[in-house]
Parts: C-alpha cells; structure tokens; sequence
C-alpha cells in the first residue's frame, strides 16, 4: 500500500471544543465542516469554517482549531459536525503537489463525497483485525481524486467553466432517467438558452446528444453482462422508446441491437 489512513471519524461538538498542534501537523489533515461553524488557525492566518468548508492541511502545518460560544449567531445553540482524517504515504504526497489547493475551499455538502467519507470511516472502525488496508487505499485515493473535483466545480474564478461542468454533471447523474434540459438550466443557475449554448461551446455536442452516448454505453454494458431483454434495457437506460433505441444503436455501432448481442455472445 502507498497510502496509509492513520485516523478517520466524526466528531460532533455542542460545548466548547479546542485542539492545538503548536509544534506543527506531522500528518496530512483533511476535514469537512458538515455542520455548524468553527475556527481553524494555521500559518499565521484564521478562517472562520461554516458548513460545506473543506480544510486541507500538510505536514508541519501548525494547527488550532477551537468551537467556542462567540461563534453562534443572534443566541443560537453551540454546533459544530465535521468529517476529518489524518493520513500520510508516497502517493497522499504526489497528489498533495500535483497542483496547488487552497487551504480551505468551499465545496459544499457533497453526499458522494461524505459518502466516501464514511465508507473509510466505517472501514477504519474494523479495527487492525477486521480493516482491508487495500480497499483503504483505494478509498482514500478515491476521496482525493473527489476532493479535487469538487474543489474544480466549486471555485467560481472562472463562471463559465463552473457552470459547464455543473451541466456535464447533471447530464451524467440523470442520463438514465427522463430530464428536461430545463431542469440541467436551473442546477447550473443558468437560463436554458445560456445552458444549452454553454454546454455546446464547451463540449462539442448538444446535453441530449451528451445523454445518449452515456445511455448507449450503458446499454452496452447490460446487453454483454445481464440477461434482461433488449426492450428492458432500452428502458432502463433512460430511452422513450425501444423503436427510438434501436434507431440510435443502429446509428452509432452500424447494426442492430439484437445483432450486437448475438455477435458479442458468439465472441464468448
């Protein structure tokens, strides 16, 4: 394994809390605000953390992070939730300086990302007896990679690239299903003509055209690995009608769908 995950919980706080390393991180830290608000201190700078704020600091970092009474608003009730982990190993420190992060980034609350989080989680909880250190491995290299994503589709310096990329991710969560590219519009924060022309210029084909080629290679997959019939297939990939699939298919792959099939049962 080229990573090794040292720590990983949640910690909930309705009193005050305070953690310190004075003398410095000597492991990567990673932690999400989930819910509430706190105060990290690090390098000489101070951040107040509300929900949705993801801290990403490095080995020798010098660390204080407190909850106290002065951070509820108006007399609210003393809260802070967050997901965090400490971590360290050769690939945590090629991905650490492949690119420059900011220390703290708004990401909001991402459920695949506290998803991930949690699996690690759960798994850490196994304990040295029952924890798979390789499916660690893969997971934590999972959430760094997702990290980066969300830090990407999440950094507004560039609007246009935020926006297509939040686009080209809801095509992608929904191909599957019926959506209406005004429904893709308002996810984005965009008017649908915006929408529709963004995406366009950013990607070379239209959502639609985006959401077929995922529902065809869906398609594919469950045509090579499932025994479901070719019109069920047609339907659970998201397409109106089994005559509009078969009219796609043909177009794309040059044969039928009944003819892929049988020639890729043939191969095996």
């Amino acid at each position: 394994m080229n990573t090794s995950l040292l720590i990983c919980d949640y910690s909930y706080h309705d009193t005050t809390f305070i953690s310190s390393y004075k003398s410095g991180l000597t492991n990567y830290l990673f932690r999400l605000q989930t819910e509430g608000s706190s105060t990290a201190s690090f390098q000489g700078h101070t951040y107040q953390l509300h929900s949705g704020d993801l801290l990403l600091l490095k080995p020798g970092d010098d660390y204080h992070l407190s909850v106290e009474d002065n951070e509820t608003e108006h007399g609210g009730r003393l809260s802070s939730g967050d997901y965090y982990l400490f971590c360290e190993g050769p690939w945590i420190d090629q991905w650490w300086y492949s690119k420059k992060r900011s220390s703290v980034n708004a990401i909001g609350i991402d459920d695949k990302l506290i998803g991930l989080w949690r699996n690690l989680l759960l798994e850490k909880r196994r304990g040295p007896l029952g924890e798979d250190l390789e499916l660690m491995d893969y997971m934590l290299k999972s959430l760094c990679l997702y990290m980066d994503r969300a830090i990407i589709e999440n950094t507004h310096n560039n609007r246009k690239v935020f926006a297509s990329l939040r686009l080209k991710r809801f095509v992608e969560e929904h191909a599957t299903v019926t959506f209406k590219l005004e429904e893709a519009a308002d996810y984005a924060g965009l008017s649908l003509s915006r929408a529709v022309r963004l995406f366009k210029d950013n990607y070379g084909k239209t959502m639609i055209q985006y959401a077929i080629e995922i529902r065809l290679n869906a398609a594919v997959e469950r045509m090579k690995y499932s025994s479901l019939t070719l019109e069920n297939i047609a339907e659970t990939c998201g397409f109106s009608s089994y005559s509009y699939f078969h009219r796609v298919f043909r177009a794309k792959f040059g044969m039928t769908p009944l003819h892929y099939r049988a020639k890729h049962q043939t191969k095996n």
